[in-house]
């Protein structure tokens, strides 16, 4: 058998090669069907016209259809109080009140809440008074770095309201939906003990 002569300069030229194919491999790879769900070259589906009441008040938007809720909110209607964090559903920062009962935005179309209440973190608080929650919060120091706390305080709001505040350990039951990365439970549950009892 004979010696196989490889030199720096063979071995070079040879990955010099195989590397100007990969631009080529990627423009194969983006002919195929787009992340939006169509094939590729397709245009977008058409945007569709909805009327949202949100915080007491008409919006009328165009969207498209795929667009959750917590994106119409932060970047159409400017309400960027719902905080997106996980953008899976999973942490709670862009929790609201849909019809009065409290969804995460970020899993909600926005199509699917035409003519439907919807309130935000911004909508709590009536002739410039906090809501008892919010006060309850600041009170109680129920944050720390408050990326989580509108979530956190929509959520609180709607469990008092449905009656999950019967002991400490219910109240942590019913919000372990919303996380708070900076640790601040224990100020979060005193805060809302505290709102449940004086409201």
């Amino acid at each position: 058998m004979g010696e196989i002569n490889l030199t720096r300069r063979h071995l070079l030229a040879g990955t010099a090669g195989s590397v100007t194919l990969l631009p080529a491999i990627g423009r194969a790879q983006d002919k195929g069907p787009s992340r939006t769900g169509g094939a590729a070259g397709q245009a977008p589906p058409a945007t569709t016209q909805i009327t949202l009441q949100v915080n007491g008040a008409p919006l009328k938007l165009s969207v498209d259809p795929r667009t959750s809720l917590l994106d119409v909110l932060r970047e159409q209607a400017g309400l960027t109080g719902t905080k997106k964090g996980c953008d899976r559903g999973a942490c709670g920062a862009c929790t609201v009140h849909l019809d009065g009962r409290r969804v995460v935005s970020c899993l909600t179309l926005a199509v699917r809440c035409q003519n439907r209440a919807i309130t935000t973190i911004e909508g709590l608080a009536a002739d410039g008074e906090l809501h008892p929650m919010q006060a309850a919060f600041v009170h109680h120091d129920g944050f720390q770095c408050g990326y989580c706390t509108p979530g956190q305080i929509m959520s609180a709001v709607a469990l008092m309201e449905e009656g999950h505040t019967g002991s400490d350990a219910e109240i942590r039951e019913w919000m372990s939906g919303n996380i708070c990365r900076c640790g601040a439970y224990p100020n979060i549950v005193a805060a809302i003990r505290d709102a449940a009892r004086e409201g």
